[in-house]
């Protein structure tokens, strides 16, 4: 279903002739770590994983794949139902990863009365959101017509030196779509490219339940309308993942003693995303991991991140004060909101992330979820985090700040997930797709006990 790879650059080259609207420093790398999705159909190795992304995301939606998923997978239906509606303004609805106490202290401060009604903990706290939601928002819906037909919105063709890299590796736009049968502009499929699972899919479960607001709903009104439309969005990648890996990194560096537990939340919003219908597994991996990297480059103040004009948020120059201030207003309201210091009531958790076998074994199948490796070379060996990503050793020393970069890098380097994924292809960008941080954030924990 691919031999119309050359026609596809031609129609994609000659986009490009006309106006182009030029892409970001950090658009143009994320679109660059994102981009081995348009070559797996090259391969023996690709085409099986691009198969697996398939028969894997059908197999979890309907529940004839059953996941160590935190909740009893009806539960889950329902919690992805909720999930669906996107808190970026204060990041309410990820706040229960910091536990049933410390959660409902930030709730009580940071709420949405409606769904464009909302308060904030402090404004350090909702300018720090919003800068890294900006960023990593940006990046990510940049990809989505980038990948579906080369274009910004569909329509309007993106920068020459954005088509470059397509062209520069041989890559195709549209390979959901290509691949399972529902082409750009099919009927039943979206009119741009790369199709969603609940277009593709042979079968998808219907979800009926409550959403955020505690109003009827169900995933059809969240994919085709009214609620949300996604009929003409293109699925890669996630944006609602990276919005979710984004935030709960965020929680996580704010508030370290709940690091882990702001993973495995990461990690059930980005499923949830599956069980809706909404997104096949490798969009997950692809929002997770350009959340991931984004972050590490904010948190490392990359001139390339920090100091830029965002639409919705604060200029920050140095995002690391930022978060600093940011933590110092929220430990306070924390510590106001339950009664006791932050460690003590990071412990009082009864929640469904209270249990750190099952956080564990949840997080490990959505690590890769058992996609087929594409890029044997990397595959169960270590890369050297230090050198290929220094930069996302910063992810843990904010968090743990006794850590050197050097540890925290080694620390990285030692937990890594087991790579050789459709992203790990060599690349820096690449690197981030295998850190696993919930292990990584468990050893720094014990090398370097935040107090």
């Amino acid at each position: 279903m691919f031999d119309k790879l050359g026609l596809s650059l031609v129609v994609v080259g000659a986009l490009a002739s006309f106006h182009a609207e030029a892409q970001t420093m950090t658009n143009m790398a994320a679109l660059q770590g994102l981009a081995p999705l348009t070559v797996l159909a090259k391969t023996a190795a690709g085409k099986a994983a691009l198969g697996a992304n398939y028969t894997v995301t059908g197999g979890i939606q309907t529940g004839e794949i059953r996941q160590p998923t935190l909740l009893p997978f009806t539960d889950q239906q329902q919690q992805a139902l909720r999930d669906a509606f996107i808190t970026d303004g204060n990041l309410a609805d990820l706040a229960d990863g910091l536990g049933t106490t410390l959660g409902a202290a930030y709730q009580a401060r940071a709420h949405y009365d409606d769904r464009l009604t909302y308060t904030s903990v402090s404004p350090a706290v909702a300018a720090l959101i919003a800068y890294a939601n900006a960023t990593t928002g940006a990046d990510s819906n940049s990809g989505k017509y980038f990948f579906a037909n080369g274009t910004t919105d569909g329509k309007k063709p993106v920068s020459s030196e954005a088509i470059g890299i397509l062209t520069g590796i041989g890559g195709s736009p549209d390979p959901f779509g290509t691949n399972y049968g529902l082409p750009g502009g099919s009927p039943g499929g979206d009119a741009y490219g790369d199709s969603r699972p609940f277009q593709t899919e042979h079968t998808v479960l219907s979800i009926v339940g409550y959403d955020y607001f505690n109003v009827p709903a169900d995933n059809l009104v969240y994919n085709q309308g009214p609620i949300m439309d996604l009929v003409n969005s293109p699925s890669f990648p996630s944006g609602h993942t990276t919005y979710g890996f984004t935030g709960s990194l965020v929680l996580a560096e704010l508030v370290p003693e709940r690091f882990q537990q702001m993973i495995a939340r990461a990690s059930e919003y980005g499923n949830d995303r599956i069980l809706m219908g909404a997104h096949y597994a490798m969009d997950v991996l692809g929002g997770r991991t350009l959340a991931t990297y984004d972050l590490a480059h904010l948190l490392a103040n990359d001139p390339a991140y920090v100091g830029r004009t965002l639409k919705g948020a604060p200029m920050i120059k140095d995002y690391q004060a930022a978060l600093k201030a940011a933590r110092d207003d929220l430990t306070t309201a924390l510590q106001a909101g339950c009664g006791n210091t932050v460690s003590v009531c990071a412990n009082e958790d009864i929640g469904r992330l209270s249990n750190p076998a099952m956080n564990e074994a949840f997080y490990a199948v959505t690590q890769t979820y058992n996609l087929p490796v594409v890029y044997p070379k990397n595959a169960n060996v270590l890369e050297d985090v230090g050198k290929a990503a220094p930069e996302a050793g910063y992810l843990l020393t904010l968090a743990f700040p006794s850590l050197t970069l050097e540890q925290a890098d080694q620390i990285l380097t030692e937990t890594e997930g087991p790579g050789g994924g459709f992203l790990d292809d060599g690349s820096a960008f690449g690197v981030y797709s295998r850190l696993n941080l919930y292990a990584a954030a468990g050893r720094a924990a014990e090398t370097a006990p935040s107090k």
